[in-house]
């Protein structure tokens, strides 16, 4: 669940990339060689860790990887997994901390002229109350891979749906037609409900899990 609301929640990064490039005809192959790409890392990752862990896969494969795996070298593919996980969150934070931060000044400083680029105060202030109330929540949770499930079900409906639906729908400079509002709506209900699922399926499976 974690990969996928990455991936859905991504896709606002499309507008920006088709922006920077000097040639628009680019991005269609641009899209097509993300897609291939990914769809073959998820294909490969999915088979391959099937054929190791077999019935015993997780509903993270790289969860499995947080266990002894009975291998001469387990200790070895593990550290790996662990430092593929590292860079991932190295990589992905920046992409998705920058849409964060943007909503949430959107949402609380809304009634400001200033871009947030231009003001200073206002960009270190969300950045430092970011920052640190998410190393304070990831030094307080005790499993990273529990968060992981419910971070993918969460934070990434909430900063790339519900916010800016918010935002369209408080429309300060009353620009947003009846359409964008209804879908704004439709927005935010669509993703409670798949959020409202997603944690539920994953609260279920730790619930199972600290049972047995």
């Amino acid at each position: 669940m974690y990969n996928l609301t990455v991936v859905l929640y991504a896709l606002f990064a499309v507008h920006n990339i088709d922006n920077e490039l000097e040639d628009s005809s680019w991005m269609h192959g641009v899209v097509r060689t993300s897609l291939t790409l990914c769809s073959s890392v998820y294909i490969l990752t999915s088979f391959f860790g099937f054929l190791l862990f077999g019935d015993d896969t997780l509903d993270d494969v790289l969860a499995n990887f947080d266990t002894n795996l009975g291998l001469p070298f387990g200790s070895a593919l593990n550290d790996a997994v662990r430092f593929s996980y590292a860079a991932h969150l190295v990589l992905v934070f920046p992409v998705v901390f920058y849409a964060l931060r943007v909503n949430i000044d959107g949402l609380i400083f809304s009634s400001s002229r200033r871009p947030l680029i231009v003001d200073n105060f206002r960009f270190a202030s969300i950045t430092i109350a970011l920052v640190g109330s998410i190393f304070i929540g990831a030094n307080s949770i005790p499993s990273i891979w529990d968060i992981f499930q419910f971070t993918g079900a969460t934070a990434s409906v909430c900063v790339g749906f519900i916010f800016p639906a918010a935002i369209t729908l408080r429309d300060h400079y009353n620009i947003a037609t009846k359409t964008d509002k209804i879908l704004s709506v439709l927005m935010i209900v669509l993703a409670v409900l798949s959020n409202a699922v997603a944690i539920y399926s994953d609260a279920y499976s730790l619930i199972n899990k600290n049972k047995t």
